[in-house]
């Protein structure tokens, strides 16, 4: 993997040379862009990054921009920094997923700090993200009758348990349970289950859902 990219948007040219060259003097492979529509124009999730981001921006604000990363990319890590207090900005950008919010001027070990922890989210991320679309790739290959099956294994119930859920014979069951841990590539319910567990953890319930009773 290669090392988190760190980006710097603000339009106050001084500011993004000073944070730029300062990076840079870190060790780091930083670029700068004068607004949010000039870093949208040219970012690509490709890998980990972080992102120093000015609060306000004319036309589209650092909270605006924060808003459609939470969609298109959700393992950048975002340092927002401001020109002044500003609670409520502060409070929203948290809660939006912000790593940490800095006022200007920013001191210089603050900022690498920031930049440092930012950039261990965003790789934590990212292989959380790697993993859950490992998940979902073995996880598709199963037939919808073989997905019922998984989830009641999972949820811990025994073969003929599963085989009165689903109406069918207890044999049928462990053909699919069978197949099923093949294409998962597991060789035991108690791997099974941490699978599971991921594939849920990774993206809601993952499209793992036990089916009732007589189902």
């Amino acid at each position: 993997m290669t090392p988190p990219r760190v980006f710097v948007v603000d339009d106050e040219a001084s500011v993004q040379t000073a944070f730029i060259r300062l990076l840079v003097s870190a060790g780091y492979q930083a670029r700068g862009f004068p607004s949010a529509r000039a870093f949208l124009a040219e970012y690509r999730p490709v890998s980990p990054g972080c992102l120093i981001l000015d609060l306000q921006m004319p036309e589209v604000t650092g909270l605006d921009l924060l808003e459609t990363l939470r969609t298109t990319d959700p393992s950048l890590g975002v340092i927002f920094v401001s020109g002044r207090g500003d609670v409520p900005a502060t409070a929203k950008a948290m809660k939006m997923g912000a790593v940490d919010f800095l006022t200007k001027p920013v001191d210089d070990a603050v900022l690498l700090g920031a930049v440092a922890s930012a950039a261990q989210r965003s790789v934590e991320r990212w292989l959380e993200r790697e993993e859950h679309a490992r998940l979902s790739e073995r996880y598709a290959q199963l037939t919808p009758r073989e997905r019922e099956v998984c989830a009641l294994v999972a949820s811990g119930r025994l073969n003929k348990q599963s085989a009165f859920a689903l109406g069918i014979s207890e044999k049928t069951i462990k053909v699919h349970r069978a197949h099923v841990m093949a294409k998962l590539g597991v060789e035991s319910v108690a791997e099974l289950v941490r699978f599971v567990d991921r594939l849920r953890a990774g993206n809601g319930t993952g499209g793992v859902t036990a089916p009732r009773s007589g189902a």
